[in-house]
């Protein structure tokens, strides 16, 4: 597990965000459009999206900087151990294989978030 592929979908979500924020400066900001829900109160959805989307951009945030740290535990617990130090082989792998596994499924989330995000994209309207 390297560091640069981390790196790359980290830039992969940050280029996301700025296409997002860019068409929602192009489109005016739809968030004021009403729901079908809040029809008949006469709402918008702009508190119910806002809240929304900063709780999920802190989640995924929050998720990122884990799967960083493990991974960063995972190096340095290597380094320890190739520089003879006071660190069991087994912790070592075990830390590996945390950070693996936390790499893959996050990978594994961006791509069926991707996926859900094209097929909404390919909607007929």
């Amino acid at each position: 597990m390297e560091i640069s592929s981390a790196e790359s979908l980290l830039s992969q979500v940050r280029d996301y965000q700025a296409k997002i924020a860019s068409a929602r400066r192009d489109n005016g900001d739809l968030g004021s459009i009403p729901s079908i829900g809040d029809a008949g109160r006469g709402q918008g959805v702009d508190s119910a999206s806002g809240n929304f989307s900063s709780r999920l951009s802190t989640a995924m945030v929050n998720s990122l900087n884990e799967v960083n740290s493990l991974q960063e535990t995972s190096r340095v617990s290597q380094e320890t151990f190739q520089m003879g130090g006071d660190i069991p082989l087994t912790e070592v792998v075990m830390n590996m294989q945390k950070a693996s596994l936390a790499f893959e499924a996050t990978v594994q989330v961006r791509n069926k978030v991707m996926q859900a995000y094209q097929d909404i994209m390919n909607m007929p309207v």
